[in-house]
């Protein structure tokens, strides 16, 4: 657990292969660590979530978005945004709405974070 800009955000070391996955770890990040957010690295979230067609990333999203929990990415997915226009379009997106950010690192997170509050 770290606290970025006055935020609790939980620091996974666990992979999310299913949006099954990610409820029982949002249910633990709260109720253990009172977390807000939980941050992953892409390889955590796995190929698939950054392949939007698979349905794998609007799956996992939705979950944290019920549960009123943030999910932020940390790191650096530059060439996958290269490589396809609907995810660089959808990594925008979203770093301007409330519920998941993209952040090469937790620097540039604590940065969002603060500037949402």
């Amino acid at each position: 657990m770290v606290d970025l800009a006055g935020v609790n955000v939980f620091v996974s070391d666990t992979a999310v292969a299913t949006d099954s996955d990610a409820v029982q770890l949002i249910v633990d990040a709260y109720y253990a660590h009172q977390a807000e957010w939980i941050a992953f690295t892409p390889e955590q979230l796995g190929d698939e979530f950054f392949e939007l067609r698979t349905g794998r990333a609007g799956a996992i999203t939705q979950k944290f978005v019920s549960y009123r929990m943030g999910l932020a990415v940390v790191g650096d997915i530059s060439a996958r945004i290269a490589a396809s226009k609907p995810l660089a379009d959808w990594v925008r997106e979203s770093n301007r709405g409330r519920n998941l950010l993209f952040a090469d690192d937790l620097d540039e997170l604590a940065e969002r974070l603060k500037d949402r509050q």
